[in-house]
């Protein structure tokens, strides 16, 4: 942070209109319930649902283009043979395309086309996925893009490091993998431990009790589970207990044996209070957001579409898993 180490001083900036207007849409669309033809539920849905009404016939054939694309777009970019995982990854994206074609076109297993299964999949969750993806992408560039989480993540401070055992700037992640994305947190927990900002315990405790899931996912399930209309409810408990949890494992086996060493080769940058004035400091730290925000904006929205297919893979999986069970 710009102000650690400093006496905060405030920096004017004509930008930060943005902070006040695109958080308050981002928080709008996620968090404020509206009633609409009868129904009672967040903006988000509302807009999903409607183009779920009105575009029935297209829907299937846009989700599959969406898998198509996540799934050849590591093999363009040549992403696929940068790590192990990466290629593990790429394997299964394949994989998801393969039945993601079986389903749409009608052909494959018939445990495949189980009602439960296939049929289930695609149109409760595939197709939900991939219209909440790109446009709570949006959305969620506003509510996490402009600075909100930064000014946040200031006067957070002082209750991390006793609760979670993690620098103040861990806010900014927590809120941000649980609010936004969970694989965009778990890349800026480990972009952020390689440059000497988290010990290798911290970032460890982010992963692992932050980085969960995230709220465009959190909407897929409350919608198939029928708690739309109790999302406030859902989403503050699901987050609080998560906190609860995350608070108690860092305490025990194996966070607290890893060492706390920060990453080799980097710099180590430990953070220190920032002296004066917190509410100024988070002031400062949100306009710097602010001033980045364009390509801020830009990289939520291609985030978005990360686990896609990834997540198509992992939910056939885990219905075979499932339905085996059952006939067991």
């Amino acid at each position: 942070m710009q102000q650690v180490g400093e006496r905060s001083k405030i920096r004017s900036s004509t930008g930060m209109w943005k902070f006040f207007v695109y958080s308050f849409i981002g928080a709008f669309m996620f968090f404020v319930p509206v009633t609409i033809g009868g129904k009672n539920s967040i903006m988000l849905d509302h807009i999903v649902s409607w183009i779920q009404a009105n575009a029935t016939g297209v829907l299937p054939y846009y989700s599959l283009v969406l898998i198509l694309a996540g799934a050849l777009y590591p093999f363009y970019s040549g992403t696929w043979k940068k790590s192990t995982v990466n290629m593990v990854f790429s394997f299964f994206k394949i994989i998801g395309l393969v039945v993601g074609i079986m389903i749409v076109f009608g052909f494959g297993p018939a445990w495949l086309f189980a009602p439960d299964m296939g049929p289930f999949l695609f149109d409760k969750l595939v197709i939900s996925v991939g219209l909440l993806v790109p446009i709570g992408a949006v959305f969620l560039a506003l509510l996490v893009g402009y600075g909100l989480l930064e000014f946040i993540g200031v006067l957070m401070q002082p209750i991390m490091r006793p609760i979670w055992r993690t620098p103040g700037r861990s806010a900014i992640d927590a809120v941000a993998s649980f609010v936004g994305s969970y694989s965009l947190g778990l890349l800026i927990t480990n972009r952020v431990y390689k440059e000497g900002k988290y010990t290798a315990r911290e970032a460890a405790i982010i992963a692992t009790g932050f980085s969960t899931v995230s709220a465009t996912f959190m909407v897929i399930v409350a919608k198939t589970l029928g708690l739309m209309d109790m999302w406030n409810l859902y989403f503050w408990v699901t987050l609080i207990v998560t906190f609860i949890v995350t608070a108690i494992t860092t305490r025990i086996w194996p966070l607290n044996r890893i060492k706390d060493d920060y990453y080799e080769g980097s710099v180590p940058q430990p953070e220190v209070k920032p002296e004066g004035s917190r509410l100024t400091a988070a002031w400062n730290e949100a306009q710097e957001t602010v001033k980045q925000s364009p390509s801020l904006l830009a990289r939520r929205f291609i985030n978005g579409y990360g686990d896609f297919t990834i997540n198509f893979i992992n939910w056939i999986t885990w219905f075979s898993v499932s339905r085996i069970h059952a006939d067991i």
